[in-house]
């Protein structure tokens, strides 16, 4: 099997899973719910996890603070397998987290703590940390910049390692004009479609990931949810549709397909070949709660492909 040994860079969080909230209970009153769950997550941590889970050696870079909420988080990725030594301690900030009520309907606001994902810098990364590696994701390089995050991939590109790019925050020109000096360096962004839009303001999504294609991305992956996925290429365009499965929770499937599409291309697998492998992934953790649901591996994901 192709040997991938991948360093996912950027968010971290650990997320708070509450299911079967229908509001938020009127004054200092209480309300039982289904269940309350932790999971890891984050542009790179939920990546990280799954890519682990589909047999890439994963190395983990980011911030976390030294609290409990670190403590478990750790834990966490460690668990799955993800070495976690990249990970600098931040004292001064709390460990990124989220709390996610999950309504009846599967709707899923959020309220979310930035903590130390905003005090990483490119200093708390020794670039000799990177040596050997074939894959360098970055996980929300709105917290490092342009300029900073495309001298990261650069020095990736330059050992040899593939580089792929997902982004956290909401997409609207201004974030594009904050990060787009990262897009010459960048293989693979995986971007959300509602990202793609608001980042170009395009009449449709094809154009939109053609826009980011001309600003020096090599390819242009973006999920679209119940959609599917499209890959835009300078060359070509191509569309995969999600498998029907009962959905019980979406949190993360974005960082499963990343992880599953990477995954597909470190194998040998076509770009149309990688996609299904990436959505055959998000399959899995949306029959669940977090990022981290399930038991799957490579094989079972490949056996869910092909009787689908």
């Amino acid at each position: 099997m192709s040997t991938m040994k991948i360093a996912t860079v950027g968010v971290h969080v650990l997320d708070t899973h509450v299911i079967g909230i229908e509001s938020i209970p009127d004054g200092s009153d209480g309300q039982l719910v289904e269940t309350i769950r932790f999971s890891p997550a984050g542009t790179a941590g939920g990546t990280a996890i799954v890519l682990s889970r589909l047999g890439a050696e994963v190395l983990s870079f980011g911030a976390v603070g030294t609290d409990p909420i670190a403590t478990s988080l750790l834990a966490m990725l460690e668990a799955e397998g993800v070495a976690t030594a990249g990970l600098v301690r931040k004292a001064e900030h709390q460990t990124s987290a989220s709390v996610i009520p999950v309504r009846p309907n599967g709707d899923r606001p959020a309220w979310h703590c930035i903590g130390a994902n905003g005090a990483f810098t490119p200093e708390d990364l020794p670039l000799t940390a990177l040596d050997g590696i074939t894959h360098l994701h970055l996980g929300g390089p709105e917290f490092l910049g342009g300029p900073a995050a495309g001298e990261l991939l650069a020095h990736a590109r330059s050992i040899g390692a593939t580089t792929s790019v997902d982004v956290l925050a909401p997409g609207d020109p201004d974030l594009l004009a904050w990060i787009q000096d990262a897009f010459p360096h960048t293989d693979y962004l995986l971007p959300n479609d509602e990202q793609v839009l608001g980042f170009t303001g395009a009449a449709s999504l094809e154009e939109g990931a053609r826009a980011l294609v001309a600003l020096g991305v090599g390819c242009v992956a973006v999920t679209q949810g119940a959609e599917g996925a499209l890959v835009v290429t300078a060359d070509e365009t191509i569309e995969v549709p999600a498998y029907p499965v009962d959905v019980v929770d979406t949190t993360g499937c974005g960082d499963a397909f990343s992880a599953g599409f990477l995954r597909g291309l470190s194998l040998g697998r076509s770009p149309r070949e990688a996609a299904q492998l990436g959505c055959a992934t998000a399959a899995q953790v949306a029959q669940g709660l977090g990022t981290d649901h399930g038991s799957y591996d490579l094989a079972s994901v490949d056996e869910f492909l092909a009787s689908s």
